[in-house]
C-alpha cells in the first residue's frame, strides 16, 4: 500500500536526494564542531558526570575521620 501511494506523488525522487544532503551536511557540521572545541572545555565536560561539588582530598591522603 505504501508503495502504491510513493508512486503517485511527483517528485519523490527529490525527497531522497534532500534527505541525503541534509544528513550529510549536520553529520560535517557535528564533526567540525567536535574538532574545533577547545580542550580547557573538553576537561571540564569529561569531570562533570563526576563533579558534585563535594570536596576531595588528595590522592595521598588517606585520613579517616
Amino acid at each position: 500500500m505504501i508503495k502504491n501511494v510513493l508512486t503517485h506523488i511527483g517528485g519523490i525522487g527529490l525527497y531522497g536526494v534532500v534527505s541525503i544532503c541534509l544528513f550529510f551536511a549536520v553529520f560535517t557540521g557535528s564533526i567540525l564542531w567536535a574538532c574545533r572545541l577547545k580542550k580547557p572545555f573538553l576537561e571540564a565536560a569529561q569531570n562533570l558526570p563526576l563533579d558534585d561539588g563535594t570536596p576531595v582530598s588528595p590522592k595521598g591522603d588517606s585520613r579517616h575521620e
